[in-house]
């Protein structure tokens, strides 16, 4: 596990990664600028307030807490856009780190699709769910479980498809849930951590490729 976290930090500091990362970013501001940009027209179509004065404050109020909102929410949301390319990163990894062994199918556009977007619902769900277990004290540590599990299903499941059928790669993973889950907190960790958090997706794509690596060569 030590030795897939540093190989995937040489890779996330790679041309390519970067090159991913900054796309998914720019998609992601581009996205909150459009809504910014629409609630305030929106805004200022709907507001009969009599004075000036309290259309100005309302506007900056408007725009403060969807800032607020943004800051939250960037993260999921880039993570939906980085989910475009994943299956694209997870090949290179594959080509750069074993070339030796045989590629793995590509997944396509529409089910990387499908699998971005249900991963971001999935987590977000999770995370609302455990939110009010912070006011208990065990937050963040919930928080981390959570996500550990559902980034180490989520990633593996991912990177196996591409070289199994799903319930070869769902039962794969069943069999060595606890080495995975335990490979998991690390990307888990790493997601409560802000800006940090923006790279998860990509860390764990390539993480979770060398994770696979050595659990289906360990794997009778």
């Amino acid at each position: 596990m030590i030795k897939a976290v540093f190989l995937a930090l040489g890779d996330v500091m790679s041309a390519d990664f970067r090159a991913v990362l900054y796309k998914a970013v720019g998609m992601t501001i581009g996205l909150f600028i459009a809504v910014l940009i629409a609630v305030e027209v929106l805004i200022s179509m709907l507001t009969l307030l009599p004075w000036p004065w309290a259309e100005a404050i309302l506007a900056i109020g408007t725009g403060v807490v969807l800032f607020i909102v943004f800051f939250f929410l960037m993260a999921p949301v880039m993570a939906i856009f980085a989910g475009f390319f994943l299956d694209e990163i997870a090949g290179r990894i594959e080509r750069s780190h074993y070339p030796q062994d045989a590629p793995g199918k590509p997944l396509g556009a529409a089910p990387a699709i499908v699998t971005a977007l249900q991963f971001a619902a999935v987590v977000l769900v999770v995370n609302i769910a455990v939110l009010p277990m912070v006011f208990f004290g065990v937050g963040a540590l919930a928080l981390i479980a959570a996500n550990a599990y559902l980034l180490s299903r989520e990633f593996f499941e991912m990177v196996a498809t591409r070289h199994m059928p799903v319930a070869e790669a769902r039962v794969l993973r069943r069999e060595n849930t606890p080495r995975i889950f335990v490979a998991g907190l690390i990307p888990a960790f790493l997601s409560l951590v802000p800006l940090v958090n923006l790279v998860v997706p990509l860390f764990s794509t390539s993480y979770f490729v060398h994770i696979f690596k050595q659990v289906k060569a360990s794997s009778p």
